[in-house]
């Protein structure tokens, strides 16, 4: 019951906190902080529970009930380790945005109930598609999450075009999950009416998956669901709607939206397409490898022509989705294993540099980048936890991503060098965008408007102090110490790689021994 427990307790405590009376926001928040918090301990049994061994590659901690007897549908749960580490992810991180989120809508004339009813519905449904061992299950959760994302963003986002970010957001990926939908039939038609994922990957018992059709039918069938997965990453060139998202989203749902929905895309790459389209996954890896350099480059680019903080955070990350990208489609074991860490690694430092952007222009009310500088003269603290989630953004040893990007580059050297070298441009201009973005707002000569400002001779409160120490931790204790995170994953990213006819698992072993001879 575990599995369905971490579902359950955000979803009815999203319903809760919504019927709470709009007077009583405070209610409201402690409740959902509770809820939020509940649910992190839950995850946290379900780690402990996890079984590291022979079986971390399988499915684990199972659980399956009638849901549809007439097409053989339930409501089946299961985990992997690449789905515990972004359960553990997602439980950890919303407590935190919802701390963050404490006191951005006091200007704000909307129900601070829903918001955070809002933000717990959103929870329940990214750890349904992660926990799903159903394709459908997995699909309609796919879709349910975009509904409190709109509203969190359409309506409780800044600025003049949050209503447009927040259409394009849903149209995006409404779109994209069509053509998901249209592939879950074909998929259900092919195999004869199955809809469980244990079958059709054959890891509930059978020899070998069930045949999904091949040639142009299985290429069809891939493209279905990658499109669906490469918009809600976002992969190059499907990517316009982030930056809109993220520009007008609130700092703390920006965080979710970036640091955890994006990784739904490319956790279901792993989970689904690579395991139930090999043949087709081997045809179009050349082009997706493409896609994501391109995408590494081109996002570093713009990023560093960007005026605002919030679209300039929303354009790395589709950068570090390109290496997300290379990392899966190149093959090897180390590169596979770094893309898993990547999401992880992605998610805490992102989140982080969110939460102190939304810090930053709470107190000064704007994002532009030309409305600051010198603020770290009255802002010290604040302005370190700024540099350190930028220098962690831009994977800087001793940091949580740094171990993941090393992995994705050393992966990807084994396989294709051009790609590598072509991928390590992007860590250059990592580093120019993030100490351009710092030396604006927070070194230079100050912006005398700040002096008029008394928020912004207020330095980071306990509160957010409280909520950004865990990320600053988990980013040091996790660069340093990553090999737990290894162990979690390795098995089940080395079990994906087996669907796929290529030298996978032995690809950097032969590396390393020629590089020994």
């Amino acid at each position: 019951m575990i599995l369905t427990s971490i579902v359950a307790l955000p979803a009815l405590g999203a319903l809760a906190v919504a019927l709470v009376p709009r007077a009583k926001a405070d209610v409201a928040k402690w409740t959902a902080l509770a809820v939020a918090m509940a649910t992190a301990a839950l995850a946290a049994i379900a780690a402990f529970q996890f079984d590291y061994g022979g079986n971390a590659a399988w499915l684990q901690l199972t659980e399956s009930y009638a849901w549809i007897p007439a097409w053989d549908l339930n409501f089946s749960w299961g985990i992997d380790g690449i789905a515990l580490m972004l359960v553990l992810l997602t439980a950890g991180l919303t407590p935190i945005a919802v701390l963050a989120a404490w006191r951005d809508l006091n200007a704000v004339h909307r129900s601070v109930p829903a918001f955070f009813g809002l933000i717990l519905a959103l929870e329940a449904s990214m750890l349904a598609t992660f926990l799903a061992a159903n394709v459908l299950l997995f699909y309609i959760f796919f879709e349910v999450m975009l509904v409190p994302m709109y509203f969190l963003i359409g309506s409780y986002g800044s600025g003049p075009r949050r209503q447009y970010a927040a259409v394009k957001f849903f149209l995006y990926s409404f779109i994209g999950g069509l053509f998901m939908l249209v592939a879950v039939i074909g998929v259900w038609v092919q195999s004869g009416g199955v809809f469980e994922w244990a079958a059709l990957v054959g890891a509930d018992g059978n020899d070998a998956a069930l045949q999904l059709g091949a040639g142009s039918l299985q290429n069809w069938l891939f493209l279905g669901f990658f499109l669906a997965f490469a918009i809600k990453a976002p992969f190059f060139p499907f990517h316009t709607w982030l930056p809109d998202a993220g520009g007008a989203a609130p700092a703390a749902i920006a965080a979710l939206l970036v640091g955890v929905m994006d990784k739904i895309g490319t956790f279901a790459i792993l989970r689904y397409a690579l395991p139930m389209f090999p043949d087709a996954v081997e045809t179009f890896a050349p082009w997706v490898i493409a896609m994501s350099v391109i995408g590494i480059v081109y996002a570093a680019f713009v990023a560093i022509g960007q005026r605002d903080l919030k679209r300039l955070v929303a354009y790395t990350s589709i950068a570090h989705f390109g290496f997300i990208g290379v990392g899966i489609f190149v093959f090897t074991t180390s590169a596979a294993t770094g893309a898993v860490l990547y999401m992880f690694n992605h998610g805490l430092a992102t989140g982080l540099l969110f939460i102190v952007v939304g810090m930053l222009t709470l107190r000064r009310k704007s994002a532009s980048i030309g409305d600051y500088g010198g603020a770290a003269k009255t802002l010290p603290l604040l302005a370190g936890i700024f540099l350190f989630a930028g220098l962690a953004s831009l994977s800087l040893p001793g940091t949580a991503p740094f171990i993941s990007e090393f992995m994705v580059l050393l992966g990807a050297f084994t396989a294709s060098k051009p790609v590598a070298v072509i991928s390590t441009l992007g860590i250059i201009l990592a580093a120019a965008y993030v100490l351009w973005m710092y030396q604006r707002t927070m070194q230079g000569e100050r912006n005398i408007a700040l002096d008029d400002i008394p928020a912004m001779r207020r330095d980071l409160t306990i509160r957010e102090k409280a909520l950004v120490t865990p990320l600053v931790v988990a980013i040091l204790g996790f660069g340093f110490f990553p090999q737990p995170l290894v162990n979690m994953v390795e098995p089940a990213v080395n079990h994906t790689l087996t669907y796929v006819d290529v030298d996978t698992a032995d690809t950097d072993t032969a590396q390393a021994e020629s590089n020994q001879d």
